[in-house]
């Protein structure tokens, strides 16, 4: 499994648009999971020890972040037929199984992951209210393994900061994570 960093923040790229299937049978959109003060698109999946090491802050942040007016929506690009764990059925089992307080949906094209520039699960992209990238960096100091409780949550500051301000911290620190599986063409 090979272990990718993200590039940094590109202050304002504007967020690209998707239609794609949640686990839960309705289909979303950007317009769909926006926030009065932004939105946290997140590149997860069910497989790698990265996102299982978080998942359970992941949940936490989100729940926070939403009082705060910002969206979240959970998308899965990996390819499935390698790893069987990020079936559209055991993404699921897992959202219900750890009721994830957002959408989780499928890129079966992985077009959305590539739009995206998506490298790594997990991959955060915090958007303000005008869908203008303002961070792109790690939950926390976690890696294979949580970090100490304690420790700063930079993804939930960065994105407080953004839905009070509209603007992201200047210093980020990358994301870290199992590369997306991409499909052989």
């Amino acid at each position: 499994m090979a272990s990718l960093e993200t590039p940094v923040c590109d202050f304002g790229w504007k967020a690209i648009d998707f239609d794609l299937p949640g686990v839960d049978g309705k289909r979303y959109n950007l317009a769909s999971v926006l926030g009065e003060n932004g939105l946290l698109v997140m590149f997860i999946c069910n497989h790698c020890p990265y996102v299982k090491a978080v998942r359970d802050r992941i949940i936490r942040d989100v729940k926070e972040l939403a009082g705060h007016g910002i969206g979240t929506i959970a998308i899965m690009s990996n390819d499935p037929a390698d790893y069987p764990e990020d079936s559209f059925e055991s993404m699921g089992k897992i959202a219900r199984e750890y009721a994830y307080p957002f959408p989780y949906v499928m890129d079966e094209t992985q077009e959305t992951a590539k739009a995206y520039g998506a490298v790594c699960t997990p991959d955060f992209f915090g958007f303000n209210n005008k869908l203008e990238l303002q961070y792109r960096g790690r939950l926390d100091a976690s890696r294979k393994e949580a970090a100490p409780a304690d420790a700063r949550r930079d993804l939930f500051e960065a994105m407080v900061q953004v839905a009070k301000t509209g603007s992201g911290p200047e210093e980020q620190i990358s994301s870290i994570g199992c590369s997306i599986k991409w499909r052989a063409d």
